[in-house]
């Protein structure tokens, strides 16, 4: 399969030159569509210090669907379910958004690598989007009582040391 190549091609690209803030693998030697990342806290922002496991779960038609992301570790965070489940736009579904939030070109392209969606992932660590929330009480609480959400993601940030 194609899909298969490519993500072999991906891996192999990022052990040879791996990325500053994350790294990444497979779950079991045997699949190829499922990963496991850690995401390195961001300097200079709250989550600095922060080792959070995260789960890649690709499509057999990759690179033309794009990839489910999941934190596996606890993250309080806007764009976050409480379930993990990461809500940004390059992996939201091709095409129109329904809603009319994202214009075509912000959703996936073919073009997004995992490196890609990492750093995209690592860059909405440090930058949230607040016009549409995953998580809309991390939402509220960062809006409107900062030192609460600190405090959250300070656990987050100790509990991810300690996992």
């Amino acid at each position: 399969m194609q899909s298969a190549l490519l993500l072999k091609r991906q891996l192999a690209e990022l052990k040879r030159s791996p990325v500053d803030g994350f790294s990444a693998g497979l779950v079991d030697d045997e699949n190829i569509y499922k990963w496991e990342v850690l995401v390195m806290g961001p300097p200079d922002t709250l989550y600095e210090g922060g080792f959070f496991k995260a789960q890649l779960d690709f499509p057999k038609d990759y690179p033309q669907q794009p990839p489910k992301m999941k934190f596996i570790s606890e993250i309080w965070h806007p764009n976050i379910h409480t379930d993990g489940n990461v809500c940004i736009s390059i992996l939201h579904d091709p095409g129109d958004d329904r809603y009319g939030y994202e214009k075509p070109e912000e959703r996936w392209l073919p073009v997004h690598t995992v490196e890609t969606i990492l750093l995209s992932v690592i860059s909405m660590l440090a930058d949230p989007n607040f016009e549409s929330p995953a998580n809309v009480d991390a939402a509220k609480m960062q809006r409107e009582n900062l030192p609460e959400f600190k405090k959250r993601v300070a656990a987050c940030v100790r509990k991810s040391q300690e996992e």
